[in-house]
């Protein structure tokens, strides 16, 4: 252990943010190290003040995103299976899912190129059979889908659950919850030292930084700009016949003849047709209050105006909910140790939680061994001064 000062304590390792990467790094930790951490979370987790609510997300391995996500996203898929079976917990429903788009676009054209080059199961098919197949879908042959059967939906807060659980019932973890972070701090004998809002100070040799879209205004005050920006974005649930039932209709992925990408879930355990649109958005300011749904003009249009195009079993809206993405200028993640002993990871909305059992392990593995897995190259924000990096 690092001796930093006397006036608060000292642990190992410090990770801020206790949502889906801190807490999948702490309980990495708490299986593989002897170290001891203090987690810090302005609020309790699972909550919905970060960018992991909302109950589901899909797990997808063909990836759209970029080939070089495959061997990460397949290293997840193994990790969440075993924590399915350590828990006894239902954490991921093998729903398949099928990405949709016009013959062309490049999001399909790079699930099916992920595919080829990792000898991932795969079927690519026409619009007009994407119809027969899921009768929940009204498409012709101008549009072309590929579905991923071994692909599913990953329970989200469950999840979160589950590995708070875990973590506490580790005598080296701590949780403190209420514990906003304003301030860090270069420590006097090493380390840093993170300083609250209540006044609570908590120091350790080595920090993970993983509080969404507090960690660039927090490296901000230690002179490093990151470049992280917030958006707001909407999803909702809608009614829904028989078609669209867990077992009947694969979650997808929608990218429009105009170009807009939506995603969205079969009815889970009567939640309704789920929907949402992962491009667009509000910006905003760190700390700003995000207007809840419905406020925004296009909050309910661009969702129902696709609802009303290709889903014809889709009916009313039931609800609707705003999340939060915090992205970098790539959309990759940005995952590096910009000081030393100070790892930062964020930049992981929209396309981050399927990869948190990863990266958790990866994560901790940096933390407690100072080793950088070759796949988290990919992420390192040198990159986003250079031009023309293909992930």
């Amino acid at each position: 252990m690092t001796a930093l000062s006397n006036d608060y304590p000292d642990t190992d390792y410090l990770i801020i943010g206790a949502g889906s990467m801190g807490l999948a790094t702490a309980d990495w930790l708490a299986r593989h190290s002897d170290a001891s951490v203090q987690l810090l979370d302005a609020f309790s987790p699972p909550h919905e003040h970060g960018a992991h609510h909302g109950e589901t997300r899909l797990l997808r391995q063909a990836y759209g995103e970029g080939s070089s996500y495959v061997p990460l996203a397949r290293r997840a898929l193994k990790l969440w299976r075993e924590l399915e079976q350590e828990s006894g917990e239902t954490l991921f429903l093998p729903t398949g899912v099928v990405n949709v788009g016009p013959p062309g676009a490049p999001f399909i054209d790079q699930v099916e190129a992920s595919a080829r080059q990792h000898g991932l199961a795969l079927d690519s098919l026409p619009g007009d059979q994407v119809s027969s197949r899921w009768p929940g879908w009204a498409l012709d042959e101008a549009m072309h889908g590929c579905f991923e059967p071994e692909a599913g939906v990953l329970y989200v807060e469950r999840i979160l659950a589950c590995w708070r659980e875990r973590v506490e019932q580790n005598p080296q973890i701590a949780l403190a919850t209420g514990a906003q972070v304003i301030r860090l701090e270069a420590g006097e004998q090493g380390g840093w030292v993170a300083v609250c809002a209540d006044g609570r100070r908590f120091g350790a040799g080595r920090v993970l930084l993983s509080s969404g879209q507090h960690v660039a205004p927090l490296m901000a005050g230690l002179g490093v700009d990151l470049p992280l920006t917030r958006v707001r974005k909407t999803f909702a649930w809608y009614a829904c016949d028989a078609r669209y039932a867990q077992d009947h209709f694969p979650g997808f992925s929608l990218t429009t003849p105009s170009g807009a990408i939506y995603y969205g879930f079969p009815d889970i355990d009567g939640a309704g047709f789920k929907i949402g649109r992962h491009d667009s958005g509000q910006p905003l300011v760190p700390g700003e209050a995000m207007a809840p749904f419905g406020e925004h003009e296009d909050d309910v249009r661009e969702l129902q105006q696709v609802v009303d195009r290709y889903f014809p079993g889709v009916g009313a809206l039931r609800s609707g909910a705003v999340c939060q993405y915090i992205r970098t200028s790539d959309e990759h993640f940005l995952i590096d140790e910009p000081l030393p002993g100070l790892i930062v990871a964020g930049g992981f909305s929209g396309h981050g939680f399927k990869f948190a059992s990863a990266l958790g392990e990866a994560l901790g593995l940096w933390l407690d061994q100072g080793r950088r897995l070759p796949e988290l190259a990919l992420f390192a924000l040198a990159r986003l001064s250079d031009q023309g990096v293909a992930l």
